[in-house]
């Protein structure tokens, strides 16, 4: 009998697959880390709190490994129903994810607010993990502070400093990660890079450039449904979406003088719809007035911002 060869001993490495959810206060990058480690942008930032309100995964495919990434809504101190529907959407995720990525802002002081997120965080069954973000824009004394503040809010099982602008250690984000999911198959197909339904994506492509372009008095009451994506025979789509506000006053504001602001969003969005749907779109947006939307359990329900079940 032949002795086996060294190469022959050595076992071939296990693949790992799971979850790892981020979570974090309003505004400490969420989206934008998940966007940068996927390679394009998926989510829709702005910098407006509770930008974020449908539960997002982006799903990173290896060799060795599928990382399944889960954008949740900023842990905020919520006004009306939908903000407390969105609280309980990113804390039902952590009882169902392999890692918790809590996400700490380096250029704002560690306060109560991310003191409330830690205690949930420290709770988690699956792995925690400290991630600093936007040290783009703060100094190595910042950076430090924050993560001496941080420690000493929850039992972390590993910490990262990141710039998710500038891609500053997002790919060592991924590795230290997914060096925490268990051994486990690929929970996606190859060449998924989201669980998201197009017509979901549309709407949140609008509802972002609304968000970047119109006052302060208005993102927070305003949402938006695809209402329908037809194809035509020469390859292109049309799309309709409507754009909901609460008052007269804030349609208004997104109409804009003679049409103005709407025609505006629809240009900045009809792009991002292009990329997605990788042909030319026909973007129709109408504007339209929903009362105190945001305090209507069905409402909220229907518009798909709720946690489920």
């Amino acid at each position: 009998m032949r002795p086996e060869t060294e190469t022959e001993n050595v076992s071939e490495a296990p693949y790992r697959s799971g979850f790892v959810a981020l979570v974090g206060r309003p505004n400490v990058g969420k989206s934008t880390l998940l966007n940068a480690a996927l390679g394009h942008r998926v989510a829709i930032t702005s910098p407006v709190a509770q930008t974020t309100r449908r539960r997002l995964r982006a799903v990173i495919t290896t060799d060795s490994s599928q990382l399944v990434i889960v954008d949740t809504p900023g842990l905020h101190k919520p006004k009306d129903a939908l903000g407390k529907e969105l609280n309980r959407a990113a804390l039902a995720e952590l009882a169902d994810v392999d890692v918790v990525a809590m996400l700490v802002d380096a250029t704002k002081p560690v306060g109560t607010g991310d003191e409330w997120v830690a205690k949930h965080v420290d709770a988690a069954r699956g792995r925690r993990v400290l991630v600093v973000t936007k040290a783009d824009v703060s100094d190595g004394g910042q950076v430090q502070a924050q993560l001496e503040a941080a420690r000493r809010l929850a039992r972390f099982d590993d910490e990262i400093v990141v710039s998710a602008k500038e891609g500053f250690n997002v790919d060592a984000f991924v590795e230290v990660v997914s060096a925490y999911l268990p051994e486990g198959p690929k929970w996606f197909p190859d060449g998924m890079e989201t669980d998201a339904e197009p017509e979901d994506l549309v709407a949140e492509f609008v509802r972002e450039k609304v968000l970047l372009n119109c006052r302060e008095e208005v993102p927070h009451s305003v949402a938006v449904t695809c209402d329908d994506i037809e194809w035509a025979e020469d390859g292109h789509a049309s799309v309709t979406a409507t754009v909901l506000v609460e008052r007269e006053g804030q349609k208004g504001i997104v109409v804009g003088h003679g049409g103005s602001m709407i025609k505006l969003v629809g240009t900045q969005a009809r792009a991002d719809i292009e990329r997605l749907l990788g042909c030319k779109v026909y973007l129709d947006l109408t504007v339209r007035v929903r009362p105190q939307w945001r305090r209507d359990a069905n409402e909220i329900r229907r518009l798909g911002y709720d946690a489920g079940e």
